[in-house]
Parts: structure tokens; C-alpha cells; sequence
């Protein structure tokens, strides 16, 4: 049995790679429910869901039981290079850049 939180069941495989990893709970189900990409996973039947947040790629896999309920079986992160950083530049950045011209 696994750990119901949010709209998934995650096993105890995903739990502890969250652990091993350093990765909050949090930021797999954002992953998970508002991926920017996702692929079909090497589990017949699951999918490998992808977010990017600045440099951190974080993957999660996910597959649908009998009744229809999701199952997160695994989780992790990589590193990306080039990645575009979607969020707002710290307040004196945006400043400086300004200011400079850049």
C-alpha cells in the first residue's frame, strides 16, 4: 500500500527516492500535474512526466491502477543546461538591468 497525497498514491519506492534525492513532495506533484512535457515511460502503461525549474529537471512516473487511480512509482531530478528561468528576477536585479541597459 502507499502514501495517498494529493491526487496520487506514491509507493514507497517514490517516497524514498523524494528522500534520497533531497526532493519536497510538493514539487513532484507540480511536476506531475502540470508537466511541460511527458513520454511514455519504460513501465508498460506509464508516463514520465517533466518540469524544469531554473537548472532542475524533476521527472516523475506515473501509472493508472484497475480503478483508475494514479500510482507515482518513481522520482528524480537532473541537471539541465540552458535552461530558461521562468521566474522574476530578484527586485535589484531588474534594477541593475535597467540602470545598465542589459
Amino acid at each position: 500500500m502507499g502514501f495517498k497525497y494529493g491526487n496520487a498514491i506514491w509507493t514507497d519506492h517514490a517516497l524514498q527516492r523524494l528522500k534520497e534525492r533531497g526532493l519536497k513532495i510538493e514539487v513532484a506533484l507540480a511536476a506531475f500535474n502540470s508537466p511541460q512535457e511527458s513520454r511514455p515511460g519504460n513501465i508498460p502503461g506509464s508516463t514520465v512526466y517533466y518540469r524544469t525549474w531554473e537548472n532542475d529537471r524533476v521527472e516523475v512516473v506515473g501509472k493508472q491502477n484497475e480503478k483508475g487511480e494514479w500510482i507515482i512509482l518513481s522520482v528524480w531530478s537532473r541537471k539541465v543546461e540552458n535552461s530558461k528561468w521562468t521566474g522574476k528576477l530578484p527586485w535589484w536585479k531588474s534594477l541593475l538591468k535597467e540602470i545598465l541597459g542589459k
